[in-house]
Order: C-alpha cells, then sequence, then structure tokens
C-alpha cells in the first residue's frame, strides 16, 4: 500500500476481478482509479473502491450490461427491473424456439397441403405499425389491441399482413372485413396452407408453404396473410388454425 492507495494488481484481487477488466472499466468512466501515476501511468484505488467494484463484478455476474451497470450506480431508479423484464421476454422467446424445434424434432422437417384459390377483394379496416425484425409478434399483437379500441371487438377472422422482404425494419398489419371499411386487401389467385398449432409456430407452415412455391415455379406477390380463424381467448394454443396466403400473378 502506498499512502493509502492499492496498486492495481492487489486491488483486482480484493475485488476478484481481473487487471484488464480494471482497465476496462476505467475507460468506460464506470470506475475511475483514485490515483494514476503521471509518470508510468499505473493506476492506484483506495480501499473504499472496493465496495464499487464488487458491485460491478456482481451484476456482470448476472448478465447485467455494462451500460446499466452505470445507470445503477448513477443511483438511477427501476434500472434492474428493466433488465430483468428483457431477460424474462428473452427467456420465453427462447423456450418458443425451443417448442418449434422440438416439433421439428418430433415431426421432420414442415411440410404442408398447399391449395390454390381464387379469393375476391375485401373491404377492411386496418391498423398498420413499423416493427423491427425481433419485435414483429409484439407489434403484431399491439395492432391488435389497437384495432379492437378503434372498432370494438372485430368479428372472427382477422387477418396479419406481413411483408416478404425483410429489412431490420418493416411495417406490419392487422385488419378486419368491414363492408364499409377504408381499406381494400386485393383479390386474385393465392396459395394457401393452414396451420394448426400456437401462433408463434406459424413459420413452420410458411416454411412449408414457401418451399412449394419454389418448388412449383410460382413468384410470390406478397405480403404473406396470416389468416387468424379461432378466438385465441377460448381455443387451447395446440388446435388454433391459421391459413397463411400468399399472392401469386394470376395466371389469366
Amino acid at each position: 500500500m502506498n499512502d493509502g492507495y492499492l496498486p492495481i494488481g492487489r486491488f483486482a484481487r480484493l475485488c476478484r476481478l481481473s487487471v484488464k477488466q480494471l482497465r476496462h472499466y476505467d475507460e468506460l468512466g464506470l470506475l475511475v482509479p483514485a490515483r494514476v501515476d503521471p509518470d508510468s501511468g499505473y493506476r492506484y484505488y483506495r480501499q473504499g473502491q472496493a465496495r464499487e467494484a464488487l458491485l460491478i463484478g456482481l451484476l456482470r455476474s448476472l448478465e447485467v450490461p455494462l451500460a446499466e451497470v452505470g445507470r445503477v450506480l448513477a443511483g438511477e431508479d427501476g434500472v434492474l427491473g428493466d433488465v430483468r423484464d428483457r431477460m424474462e421476454a428473452d427467456l420465453a422467446r427462447r423456450r418458443r424456439t425451443l417448442a418449434a424445434l422440438d416439433r421439428v424434432l418430433a415431426d421432420g422437417l414442415p411440410r404442408a397441403d398447399v391449395t390454390l384459390m381464387r379469393e375476391p377483394a375485401r373491404r377492411v379496416v386496418m391498423v398498420r405499425e413499423v416493427a423491427d425484425q425481433e419485435e414483429i409478434g409484439v407489434v403484431a399483437s399491439a395492432c391488435v389491441a389497437r384495432l379492437i379500441e378503434a372498432t370494438g371487438p372485430p368479428k372472427i377472422p382477422l387477418i396479419g399482413l406481413f411483408p416478404l422482404d425483410l429489412a431490420q425494419r418493416v411495417e406490419v398489419a392487422v385488419a378486419a372485413e368491414a363492408r364499409d371499411g377504408p381499406d381494400l386487401l386485393p383479390g386474385g389467385v393465392y396459395a394457401s396452407a393452414t396451420h394448426i398449432g400456437p401462433y408463434d409456430q406459424v413459420a413452420l407452415t410458411g416454411h412449408a408453404l414457401f418451399a412449394w412455391l419454389g418448388d412449383h415455379g410460382h413468384t410470390p406477390l406478397g405480403p404473406l396473410r396470416e389468416v387468424y380463424v379461432s378466438d385465441p381467448t377460448a381455443t387451447p394454443a395446440e388446435q388454433l388454425v391459421t391459413h397463411l396466403m400468399i399472392k401469386l400473378e394470376d395466371p389469366e
């Protein structure tokens, strides 16, 4: 110890951190040394800084990002609650992914019976919103809530519309058929496949539908329609029925 200071190596052992970590935290402004030798550039810390260093180590062991660690150290309220909510959402997403993978393992690569049908044009009420790729499902649910708020409980089916070109941010829409609706869903020839099961596994049937289009030389015109014909409040997830539809070039 030198005039009440601990050299970086001893301080690292006390706090159960590496010297490299301490230097990184210094560069980020999370844990600045109490003194830096002007000639050698060597860092020194006070023993009283150990509590803060140990807190950083604890939060990092709990996978709290460094940006949020800084906000905790600054005394902001609610930071760890927000981190927990994001972790819980990520865990739920991973569980859904595992469930879809289990279905592929049990049933093999997705296949679907695809039919061609002529669909009439339909007047609808539509709610649109832009979403990041990772948030498409959440944003679609929010669109349903906005549609219900604007029109009252709509009659089943509801129709989700999703672009074929998946950029980082895309427009998602949810529509309900209405005789005097201000929006028009175009008619034409569509390829259709039916998905039975949870909404978060619809992509499996979507894969099978697009594979069928490729096998048969069809060019999809988009957007992808998901027609939700079941009431999710009264139907078990395993029995939900969703029709997937893709507009094709009209042979006539």
